[in-house]
Protein backbone atom coordinates (compact mmCIF):
# COMPACT_ATOMS: atom_id res chain seq x y z
CA UNK A 1 0.00 0.00 0.00
CA UNK A 2 2.93 2.48 0.63
CA UNK A 3 3.84 4.16 -2.62
CA UNK A 4 7.74 2.56 -1.96
CA UNK A 5 7.10 -0.88 -1.71
CA UNK A 6 5.35 -4.28 -1.45
CA UNK A 7 7.42 -7.26 -0.76
CA UNK A 8 7.23 -9.80 -3.78
CA UNK A 9 4.32 -12.33 -1.66
CA UNK A 10 2.13 -9.69 -1.26
CA UNK A 11 0.24 -10.55 -4.59
CA UNK A 12 1.05 -12.33 -8.05
CA UNK A 13 1.26 -8.36 -9.61
CA UNK A 14 0.77 -9.85 -13.54
CA UNK A 15 -2.44 -11.24 -12.26
CA UNK A 16 -3.62 -8.13 -10.59
CA UNK A 17 -3.13 -6.01 -13.27
CA UNK A 18 -4.04 -8.43 -16.17
CA UNK A 19 -1.35 -7.45 -18.57
CA UNK A 20 -0.19 -10.33 -19.61
CA UNK A 21 -1.48 -12.06 -23.20
CA UNK A 22 -5.33 -11.81 -22.97
CA UNK A 23 -5.04 -9.84 -20.40
CA UNK A 24 -3.59 -6.30 -22.35
CA UNK A 25 -6.51 -7.07 -24.56
CA UNK A 26 -8.95 -6.32 -21.61
CA UNK A 27 -6.77 -3.74 -20.12
CA UNK A 28 -7.39 -1.67 -23.33
CA UNK A 29 -10.81 -2.40 -24.15
CA UNK A 30 -12.80 0.06 -26.27
CA UNK A 31 -10.19 0.08 -29.01
CA UNK A 32 -10.67 -2.17 -32.16
CA UNK A 33 -8.45 -2.49 -34.95
CA UNK A 34 -7.90 0.95 -36.93
CA UNK A 35 -9.88 -0.10 -39.74
CA UNK A 36 -12.99 -0.97 -37.89
CA UNK A 37 -12.39 0.98 -34.99
CA UNK A 38 -15.45 1.76 -32.64
CA UNK A 39 -15.17 3.53 -29.16
CA UNK A 40 -18.10 2.85 -27.01
CA UNK A 41 -18.89 5.17 -24.83
CA UNK A 42 -21.24 3.82 -21.63
CA UNK A 43 -24.18 5.81 -20.62
CA UNK A 44 -23.86 7.93 -17.37
CA UNK A 45 -25.97 6.31 -14.83
CA UNK A 46 -29.22 7.21 -13.41
CA UNK A 47 -28.53 9.92 -10.72
CA UNK A 48 -24.99 10.96 -11.59
CA UNK A 49 -24.09 14.00 -12.45
CA UNK A 50 -21.03 15.85 -14.72
CA UNK A 51 -18.30 16.82 -12.64
CA UNK A 52 -16.43 18.92 -15.34
CA UNK A 53 -17.12 22.65 -13.31
CA UNK A 54 -17.96 20.98 -9.66
CA UNK A 55 -17.49 23.19 -6.67
CA UNK A 56 -17.77 21.22 -3.19
CA UNK A 57 -19.36 23.17 -0.58
CA UNK A 58 -16.68 24.86 1.68
CA UNK A 59 -14.73 23.38 4.09
CA UNK A 60 -13.60 25.64 6.49
CA UNK A 61 -10.44 23.00 8.03
CA UNK A 62 -9.55 20.21 5.43
CA UNK A 63 -9.17 17.30 7.31
CA UNK A 64 -6.97 14.48 5.42
CA UNK A 65 -6.56 11.02 5.94
CA UNK A 66 -3.66 9.86 3.85
CA UNK A 67 -2.85 6.07 2.23
CA UNK A 68 0.89 5.30 1.15
CA UNK A 69 3.83 7.34 3.46
CA UNK A 70 6.63 6.25 1.85
CA UNK A 71 9.04 8.64 -0.38
CA UNK A 72 5.97 10.72 -1.96
CA UNK A 73 3.04 10.08 0.47
CA UNK A 74 5.32 10.87 3.49
CA UNK A 75 6.27 14.65 1.32
CA UNK A 76 2.64 15.17 0.77
CA UNK A 77 1.65 14.27 4.77
CA UNK A 78 4.22 16.84 5.77
CA UNK A 79 3.33 19.79 3.48
CA UNK A 80 -0.63 18.99 3.86
CA UNK A 81 0.35 19.49 7.35
CA UNK A 82 1.79 22.71 7.12
CA UNK A 83 -0.58 24.61 4.96
CA UNK A 84 -3.61 26.83 6.70
CA UNK A 85 -6.90 25.23 7.12
CA UNK A 86 -5.64 21.98 6.62
CA UNK A 87 -5.09 19.00 8.86
CA UNK A 88 -3.45 15.50 8.90
CA UNK A 89 -6.05 13.45 10.62
CA UNK A 90 -5.50 9.25 9.56
CA UNK A 91 -2.42 7.49 7.88
CA UNK A 92 -2.76 4.43 7.08
CA UNK A 93 0.44 2.08 5.23
CA UNK A 94 1.04 -1.34 4.81
CA UNK A 95 4.38 -1.16 6.90
CA UNK A 96 4.53 -0.02 10.60
CA UNK A 97 7.87 1.95 10.61
CA UNK A 98 6.72 3.76 7.50
CA UNK A 99 3.16 5.19 9.43
CA UNK A 100 4.89 5.95 12.25
CA UNK A 101 7.51 7.69 10.81
CA UNK A 102 5.01 10.25 8.89
CA UNK A 103 3.24 10.13 12.60
CA UNK A 104 5.62 11.87 14.42
CA UNK A 105 6.55 13.92 11.56
CA UNK A 106 3.75 15.02 11.74
CA UNK A 107 3.29 15.88 15.78
CA UNK A 108 6.95 17.56 15.23
CA UNK A 109 5.30 20.37 13.74
CA UNK A 110 3.39 20.87 16.74
CA UNK A 111 0.60 19.44 15.39
CA UNK A 112 -2.12 16.64 16.80
CA UNK A 113 -0.89 13.32 16.54
CA UNK A 114 -3.25 11.51 13.77
CA UNK A 115 -4.20 7.88 13.96
CA UNK A 116 -2.44 5.20 12.46
CA UNK A 117 -3.36 1.97 10.78
CA UNK A 118 -0.65 -0.20 9.09
CA UNK A 119 -0.26 -3.96 9.18
CA UNK A 120 -2.58 -5.33 6.16
CA UNK A 121 -3.13 -4.66 2.59
CA UNK A 122 -6.91 -3.50 3.53
CA UNK A 123 -6.22 -1.53 6.59
CA UNK A 124 -7.06 1.62 4.61
CA UNK A 125 -10.74 0.97 4.92
CA UNK A 126 -10.71 1.20 8.42
CA UNK A 127 -9.17 4.72 7.81
CA UNK A 128 -12.04 5.50 5.33
CA UNK A 129 -14.62 4.77 7.97
CA UNK A 130 -13.85 7.41 10.22
CA UNK A 131 -16.40 10.47 9.95
CA UNK A 132 -13.34 13.07 10.57
CA UNK A 133 -12.18 12.99 7.28
CA UNK A 134 -12.87 15.43 4.25
CA UNK A 135 -10.43 14.11 1.67
CA UNK A 136 -7.70 11.34 1.21
CA UNK A 137 -4.26 11.88 -0.68
CA UNK A 138 -3.09 8.31 -2.27
CA UNK A 139 0.29 7.81 -2.74
CA UNK A 140 0.39 3.99 -3.65
CA UNK A 141 1.58 1.66 -6.56
CA UNK A 142 0.10 2.52 -9.46
CA UNK A 143 -2.60 -0.72 -9.67
CA UNK A 144 -3.87 0.71 -6.38
CA UNK A 145 -4.80 4.13 -7.34
CA UNK A 146 -7.98 3.22 -9.05
CA UNK A 147 -9.40 1.07 -6.17
CA UNK A 148 -8.28 3.37 -3.52
CA UNK A 149 -9.55 6.27 -4.97
CA UNK A 150 -13.26 4.79 -5.39
CA UNK A 151 -13.20 3.24 -2.07
CA UNK A 152 -12.20 6.91 -0.81
CA UNK A 153 -15.72 8.34 -2.93
CA UNK A 154 -17.58 5.46 -1.94
CA UNK A 155 -16.93 6.39 1.89
CA UNK A 156 -17.65 9.97 1.18
CA UNK A 157 -14.55 11.56 0.72
CA UNK A 158 -12.74 13.37 -2.23
CA UNK A 159 -9.70 11.99 -3.29
CA UNK A 160 -6.20 13.30 -5.02
CA UNK A 161 -4.46 10.22 -6.23
CA UNK A 162 -1.07 10.42 -7.92
CA UNK A 163 -0.18 9.86 -11.41
CA UNK A 164 -1.64 7.89 -13.41
CA UNK A 165 -5.18 8.13 -12.41
CA UNK A 166 -5.22 4.44 -13.71
CA UNK A 167 -4.02 1.93 -15.57
CA UNK A 168 -6.63 0.51 -18.00
CA UNK A 169 -9.53 2.32 -20.06
CA UNK A 170 -11.61 -0.31 -17.70
CA UNK A 171 -10.69 1.34 -14.31
CA UNK A 172 -10.73 4.93 -15.38
CA UNK A 173 -14.28 4.55 -16.38
CA UNK A 174 -14.88 3.26 -13.17
CA UNK A 175 -13.06 6.22 -11.27
CA UNK A 176 -15.57 8.69 -13.37
CA UNK A 177 -18.41 6.57 -12.71
CA UNK A 178 -17.68 6.81 -8.77
CA UNK A 179 -17.15 10.09 -8.66
CA UNK A 180 -20.20 11.16 -10.94
CA UNK A 181 -22.37 9.35 -8.80
CA UNK A 182 -21.02 9.77 -5.03
CA UNK A 183 -20.69 13.99 -6.24
CA UNK A 184 -17.26 13.44 -4.79
CA UNK A 185 -13.93 14.98 -6.56
CA UNK A 186 -11.19 12.81 -7.61
CA UNK A 187 -7.95 14.53 -8.93
CA UNK A 188 -4.85 13.20 -10.35
CA UNK A 189 -2.35 15.29 -8.90
CA UNK A 190 -0.27 16.45 -11.50
CA UNK A 191 3.01 18.34 -9.93
CA UNK A 192 4.12 19.67 -13.24
CA UNK A 193 1.24 21.55 -13.93
CA UNK A 194 2.40 23.81 -10.99
CA UNK A 195 6.18 24.41 -12.24
CA UNK A 196 7.16 27.61 -12.73
CA UNK A 197 8.21 27.33 -16.62
CA UNK A 198 5.09 25.17 -17.37
CA UNK A 199 2.76 28.14 -15.11
CA UNK A 200 4.25 31.26 -17.56
CA UNK A 201 3.82 29.13 -20.76
CA UNK A 202 0.35 28.70 -19.34
CA UNK A 203 0.17 32.55 -18.60
CA UNK A 204 1.93 33.20 -22.40
CA UNK A 205 -1.60 30.75 -24.00
CA UNK A 206 -4.22 32.63 -22.40
CA UNK A 207 -2.55 35.87 -23.17
CA UNK A 208 -2.17 34.59 -26.68
CA UNK A 209 1.18 36.04 -26.30
CA UNK A 210 2.27 33.23 -29.06
CA UNK A 211 -1.03 33.54 -31.42
CA UNK A 212 -3.10 30.40 -32.42
CA UNK A 213 -1.57 27.69 -30.69
CA UNK A 214 -0.72 25.11 -33.39
CA UNK A 215 2.01 22.37 -31.71
CA UNK A 216 2.95 21.13 -28.40
CA UNK A 217 5.43 18.67 -27.27
CA UNK A 218 5.63 17.00 -23.58
CA UNK A 219 8.31 14.14 -22.33
CA UNK A 220 9.47 12.87 -19.45
CA UNK A 221 12.70 11.61 -19.98
CA UNK A 222 14.83 10.43 -16.57
CA UNK A 223 16.96 7.78 -16.01
CA UNK A 224 16.06 5.41 -13.25
CA UNK A 225 17.00 2.12 -13.41
CA UNK A 226 18.87 2.18 -10.49
CA UNK A 227 15.57 1.74 -8.80
CA UNK A 228 16.15 -1.75 -9.68
CA UNK A 229 18.16 -1.55 -6.65
CA UNK A 230 14.80 -1.60 -4.68
CA UNK A 231 14.61 -5.43 -4.26
CA UNK A 232 11.93 -5.29 -1.52
CA UNK A 233 11.45 -2.16 -0.22
CA UNK A 234 11.37 0.75 -2.48
CA UNK A 235 9.65 2.44 -5.34
CA UNK A 236 11.86 -0.43 -7.80
CA UNK A 237 10.12 -3.44 -5.52
CA UNK A 238 7.09 -2.74 -7.53
CA UNK A 239 7.44 -0.68 -10.61
CA UNK A 240 10.09 -2.93 -12.06
CA UNK A 241 7.66 -5.10 -12.85
CA UNK A 242 5.91 -2.87 -15.43
CA UNK A 243 8.99 -2.86 -17.70
CA UNK A 244 8.08 -6.55 -18.30
CA UNK A 245 4.62 -5.78 -20.14
CA UNK A 246 5.58 -6.10 -24.06
CA UNK A 247 4.03 -3.43 -26.06
CA UNK A 248 3.96 -1.33 -23.03
CA UNK A 249 3.28 1.58 -24.50
CA UNK A 250 3.74 5.30 -22.41
CA UNK A 251 3.95 4.08 -18.57
CA UNK A 252 4.00 7.07 -17.46
CA UNK A 253 2.87 10.21 -19.94
CA UNK A 254 1.44 12.55 -17.80
CA UNK A 255 4.01 14.52 -16.50
CA UNK A 256 5.00 16.40 -19.81
CA UNK A 257 1.30 15.98 -21.35
CA UNK A 258 -0.75 17.59 -18.68
CA UNK A 259 1.05 21.39 -18.91
CA UNK A 260 0.69 20.81 -22.92
CA UNK A 261 -2.97 19.77 -22.24
CA UNK A 262 -4.02 22.83 -20.31
CA UNK A 263 -1.84 25.51 -22.49
CA UNK A 264 -4.25 23.79 -25.44
CA UNK A 265 -7.47 23.96 -22.88
CA UNK A 266 -8.21 19.69 -24.01
CA UNK A 267 -11.06 18.49 -23.03
CA UNK A 268 -12.35 22.20 -21.74
CA UNK A 269 -14.48 24.14 -25.20
CA UNK A 270 -11.74 24.42 -27.10
CA UNK A 271 -10.35 21.02 -27.95
CA UNK A 272 -10.18 17.66 -26.93
CA UNK A 273 -8.01 14.54 -28.03
CA UNK A 274 -8.72 12.71 -31.03
CA UNK A 275 -6.56 9.80 -31.88
CA UNK A 276 -2.77 8.64 -31.10
CA UNK A 277 -0.17 6.22 -33.09
CA UNK A 278 2.81 5.50 -30.54
CA UNK A 279 5.86 3.68 -31.66
CA UNK A 280 8.36 2.18 -29.38
CA UNK A 281 12.44 1.40 -29.39
CA UNK A 282 13.60 -2.38 -28.28
CA UNK A 283 13.56 -2.53 -24.64
CA UNK A 284 17.02 -3.08 -23.58
CA UNK A 285 18.76 -1.21 -20.69
CA UNK A 286 16.70 -2.77 -18.22
CA UNK A 287 17.78 -6.45 -19.16
CA UNK A 288 21.55 -5.23 -19.50
CA UNK A 289 21.06 -3.59 -15.93
CA UNK A 290 19.47 -6.63 -14.49
CA UNK A 291 22.12 -8.97 -15.86
CA UNK A 292 25.39 -6.20 -14.58
CA UNK A 293 24.23 -6.43 -11.00
CA UNK A 294 22.34 -9.29 -9.79
CA UNK A 295 22.95 -12.81 -9.97
CA UNK A 296 21.56 -14.89 -13.15
CA UNK A 297 18.75 -16.85 -10.33
CA UNK A 298 17.42 -13.29 -9.18
CA UNK A 299 13.46 -12.39 -10.13
CA UNK A 300 15.00 -9.45 -12.05
CA UNK A 301 17.02 -11.88 -14.41
CA UNK A 302 13.70 -14.09 -14.57
CA UNK A 303 11.83 -11.18 -16.22
CA UNK A 304 12.02 -10.72 -20.21
CA UNK A 305 11.74 -6.56 -19.78
CA UNK A 306 9.98 -6.22 -23.32
CA UNK A 307 8.48 -2.32 -22.87
CA UNK A 308 10.36 -0.36 -25.09
CA UNK A 309 13.02 1.82 -23.62
CA UNK A 310 11.73 4.85 -25.23
CA UNK A 311 8.33 5.51 -26.43
CA UNK A 312 6.68 8.13 -28.69
CA UNK A 313 3.25 9.24 -29.37
CA UNK A 314 1.34 11.57 -32.07
CA UNK A 315 -1.30 12.79 -30.25
CA UNK A 316 -4.01 14.87 -33.46
CA UNK A 317 -6.55 17.05 -31.46
CA UNK A 318 -10.15 17.60 -33.32
CA UNK A 319 -8.95 21.00 -34.32
CA UNK A 320 -6.20 19.03 -36.48
CA UNK A 321 -3.70 20.51 -33.67
CA UNK A 322 -0.26 18.00 -33.00
CA UNK A 323 1.28 17.01 -29.83
CA UNK A 324 4.46 14.51 -29.74
CA UNK A 325 4.60 12.87 -26.41
CA UNK A 326 8.26 10.71 -25.46
CA UNK A 327 8.79 8.86 -22.05
CA UNK A 328 12.34 6.93 -21.15
CA UNK A 329 13.05 5.97 -17.92
CA UNK A 330 16.24 3.12 -18.79
CA UNK A 331 18.51 4.61 -20.86
CA UNK A 332 21.39 7.33 -19.16
CA UNK A 333 20.44 10.72 -20.43
CA UNK A 334 19.95 13.99 -18.93
CA UNK A 335 16.83 14.76 -17.34
CA UNK A 336 14.06 15.75 -18.92
CA UNK A 337 10.57 17.25 -19.25
CA UNK A 338 10.96 18.73 -22.85
CA UNK A 339 7.83 21.30 -22.91
CA UNK A 340 7.51 23.47 -26.14
CA UNK A 341 4.37 24.98 -27.16
CA UNK A 342 4.39 26.75 -30.65
CA UNK A 343 1.81 29.53 -31.89
CA UNK A 344 1.53 31.55 -34.87
CA UNK A 345 3.39 34.24 -33.07
CA UNK A 346 5.87 32.18 -31.44
CA UNK A 347 7.31 29.26 -29.64
CA UNK A 348 8.64 28.55 -25.86
CA UNK A 349 10.39 26.05 -24.75
CA UNK A 350 11.69 24.14 -21.58
CA UNK A 351 15.04 21.97 -20.99
CA UNK A 352 16.97 24.50 -21.56
CA UNK A 353 14.12 27.11 -21.34
CA UNK A 354 13.97 29.17 -24.55
CA UNK A 355 12.07 31.49 -26.80
CA UNK A 356 11.86 32.82 -30.07
CA UNK A 357 8.63 35.45 -29.94
CA UNK A 358 7.34 37.97 -32.55
CA UNK A 359 8.59 41.33 -31.32
CA UNK A 360 10.91 39.64 -28.76
CA UNK A 361 14.38 39.68 -30.62
CA UNK A 362 15.24 37.71 -33.54
CA UNK A 363 12.33 34.58 -34.40
CA UNK A 364 15.28 32.99 -35.89
CA UNK A 365 17.28 32.71 -33.23
CA UNK A 366 16.31 31.72 -29.24
CA UNK A 367 16.70 33.95 -26.37
CA UNK A 368 17.59 32.38 -23.50
CA UNK A 369 19.42 32.71 -20.48
CA UNK A 370 19.35 36.36 -19.41
CA UNK A 371 16.59 37.10 -22.25
CA UNK A 372 14.40 34.63 -21.19
CA UNK A 373 14.25 35.74 -17.77
CA UNK A 374 12.78 39.06 -19.39
CA UNK A 375 10.00 37.22 -20.09
CA UNK A 376 9.12 35.91 -16.41
CA UNK A 377 9.23 39.47 -15.80
CA UNK A 378 6.64 40.41 -17.75
CA UNK A 379 4.53 37.01 -17.65
CA UNK A 380 5.13 35.56 -14.50
CA UNK A 381 2.10 33.61 -13.47
CA UNK A 382 0.38 34.83 -10.63
CA UNK A 383 0.71 31.65 -8.63
CA UNK A 384 4.52 31.68 -8.75
CA UNK A 385 4.28 35.68 -8.12
CA UNK A 386 2.10 35.00 -4.91
CA UNK A 387 3.38 31.21 -3.44
CA UNK A 388 6.68 31.30 -5.23
CA UNK A 389 9.52 32.02 -2.80
CA UNK A 390 7.40 29.86 0.24
CA UNK A 391 7.27 27.18 -1.86
CA UNK A 392 11.42 26.94 -2.34
CA UNK A 393 11.38 26.78 0.96
CA UNK A 394 9.12 24.17 1.52
CA UNK A 395 10.41 22.65 -1.68
CA UNK A 396 8.92 19.55 -3.11
CA UNK A 397 10.61 19.28 -7.17
CA UNK A 398 11.64 22.99 -6.77
CA UNK A 399 8.56 23.93 -5.16
CA UNK A 400 5.57 22.98 -7.37
CA UNK A 401 4.43 19.92 -5.15
CA UNK A 402 3.74 22.51 -2.29
CA UNK A 403 1.72 24.97 -5.03
CA UNK A 404 -0.47 22.21 -6.25
CA UNK A 405 -1.41 21.03 -2.82
CA UNK A 406 -1.84 24.78 -1.22
CA UNK A 407 -4.18 25.08 -4.58
CA UNK A 408 -5.75 21.93 -3.45
CA UNK A 409 -6.59 23.09 -0.42
CA UNK A 410 -7.45 26.45 -1.47
CA UNK A 411 -10.17 25.29 -3.82
CA UNK A 412 -11.91 23.35 -1.28
CA UNK A 413 -11.71 26.05 1.53
CA UNK A 414 -13.43 28.37 -0.87
CA UNK A 415 -15.76 26.14 -2.60
CA UNK A 416 -14.27 26.40 -6.21
CA UNK A 417 -13.91 24.11 -8.78
CA UNK A 418 -10.79 22.75 -9.19
CA UNK A 419 -7.75 23.35 -11.39
CA UNK A 420 -7.70 19.76 -12.84
CA UNK A 421 -11.18 17.80 -12.98
CA UNK A 422 -11.50 13.87 -12.68
CA UNK A 423 -11.84 13.75 -17.21
CA UNK A 424 -8.85 15.71 -17.38
CA UNK A 425 -6.32 12.78 -14.94
CA UNK A 426 -8.55 10.52 -17.47
CA UNK A 427 -7.69 11.65 -20.59
CA UNK A 428 -4.23 11.94 -19.79
CA UNK A 429 -3.56 8.58 -18.24
CA UNK A 430 -5.47 7.25 -20.88
CA UNK A 431 -2.27 7.48 -23.37
CA UNK A 432 -0.87 4.57 -21.50
CA UNK A 433 -3.42 1.89 -22.52
CA UNK A 434 -3.92 3.52 -25.93
CA UNK A 435 -0.15 3.33 -26.40
CA UNK A 436 0.29 -0.17 -25.75
CA UNK A 437 -3.05 -1.06 -28.06
CA UNK A 438 -1.33 1.52 -30.89
CA UNK A 439 2.23 -0.98 -30.71
CA UNK A 440 0.79 -4.29 -30.84
CA UNK A 441 -0.67 -3.35 -33.81
CA UNK A 442 2.30 -1.97 -35.59
CA UNK A 443 1.37 1.89 -34.48
CA UNK A 444 -2.03 1.45 -35.83
CA UNK A 445 -4.02 4.77 -34.94
CA UNK A 446 -6.27 5.11 -31.57
CA UNK A 447 -9.11 6.55 -30.74
CA UNK A 448 -9.41 8.35 -27.25
CA UNK A 449 -12.61 7.97 -25.50
CA UNK A 450 -14.44 11.12 -24.12
CA UNK A 451 -14.88 10.11 -20.79
CA UNK A 452 -17.15 13.70 -20.26
CA UNK A 453 -19.49 12.29 -22.57
CA UNK A 454 -19.59 15.25 -24.97
CA UNK A 455 -19.49 17.83 -22.04
CA UNK A 456 -16.06 18.69 -22.58
CA UNK A 457 -17.81 21.48 -24.92
CA UNK A 458 -19.44 23.42 -22.29
CA UNK A 459 -16.26 22.90 -19.28
CA UNK A 460 -15.55 26.22 -18.68
CA UNK A 461 -11.19 26.26 -19.78
CA UNK A 462 -8.81 26.81 -16.70
CA UNK A 463 -8.00 30.46 -16.48
CA UNK A 464 -5.30 32.33 -15.26
CA UNK A 465 -5.62 30.45 -11.41
CA UNK A 466 -4.81 32.40 -8.57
Amino acid sequence: MSNANQPSNRRDFLKTVGLVGAGIAAATSGCASHSTQVVTTPSRPTGAKYMGDFAAPKLETVRWGAIGVGARGSGAVSQLAQIEGSQIVAIADLYEDWAKNAGKAVEKLGKPAPALYYGAPDKYHEMLARPDIDAVVICTPWEEHAPMAIAAMEAGKHAFVEVPMAFTIADLWKVIDTSERTGKHCMMMENCNYNREELMFLNLARQQVLGEILHGEAAYLHPLREQMMEVNRGTGSWRTKYYAIPNGGNLYPTHGLGPVAQYMSLGRTEDTFERLVSFASPGRGRDLFAKAKFPADHKWNQMKFQCGDITTQLIKTKLGRTIMVQWDETNPRPYSRHDLLMGTKGTVAGYPARAAIEGWGDTEEWSENEKFEKLYEKYEHPLWKRMGEIAKKMGGHGGMDFIMRSRIVECLRNGEPLDQNVYEGALWSSVRPLSSKSEQEGGAPQLFVDFTRGHWQTTIPLGIIG
